[in-house]
């Protein structure tokens, strides 16, 4: 199976999904339990950037991923978002879909459920200070202009509890892509019969 990437970040060993064309991955540091990624496999950085059947194929993941993640964590709903760029707080120059299950009670942004986009935008704002690029042995000056790019200079808007979100050990997310690939095999081999 070939690595997968995450702009240059391995995230092989985060992914419970993968097509051809779109992948998966556990969340480093979830907004809520079950928030994932949904990414291409090529490395685009704007929805643009990537061909119809590209897209195609990424929406269709996160038709197949928001199925196994609601029945997983028992949710009534998801909030399914996109930041398109820096400007809209994409903090990773490659193209993905956040999936935060959502329920109708008991959910931590319940009675404000707009105080989720600050946080996502947020967590995208914290992700650089947590993840390690993978030196290019091709091209270290891309390697540089992408870190470049990361760099985050505005404050968004602030959230509770935010702080307080550690990142995950690679057990922990390596143990949770586990049980949601058994139930997207599952999903996918009854979609079949």
């Amino acid at each position: 199976m070939s690595k997968l990437l995450f702009s240059t970040i391995d995230v092989t060993r985060q992914a419970f999904y993968r097509t051809p064309f779109a992948f998966a991955i556990v969340n480093l540091k979830p907004i809520v339990p079950g928030h994932v990624l949904v990414v291409p496999t090529r490395p685009a950085p704007r929805l643009a950037d990537l061909a119809p059947h590209e897209i195609a194929e990424l929406f269709a993941g996160v038709q197949h991923v928001g199925r196994i993640v609601e029945r997983a964590y028992v949710a009534d709903a998801l909030t399914i978002a996109c930041q398109d760029g820096r400007a809209a707080g994409q903090s990773v120059p490659h193209v993905h879909i956040h999936i935060l299950p959502r329920r109708s009670k008991g959910d931590y942004f319940e009675g404000r459920n707009d105080e989720i986009y600050p946080a996502i935008e947020r967590a995208e704002a914290k992700l650089p200070d947590h993840l390690v690029l993978l030196p290019s042995s091709k091209n270290t000056v891309e390697s540089a202009k992408i870190e470049q790019k990361v760099e985050r200079k505005s404050q968004p808007l602030r959230v509770d509890a935010e702080e307080n979100r550690t990142p995950r050990s690679e057990e922990d997310m390596w143990q949770e892509a586990t049980w949601l690939k058994e139930l997207s095999d599952a999903e996918r081999n009854k979609r079949v019969e």
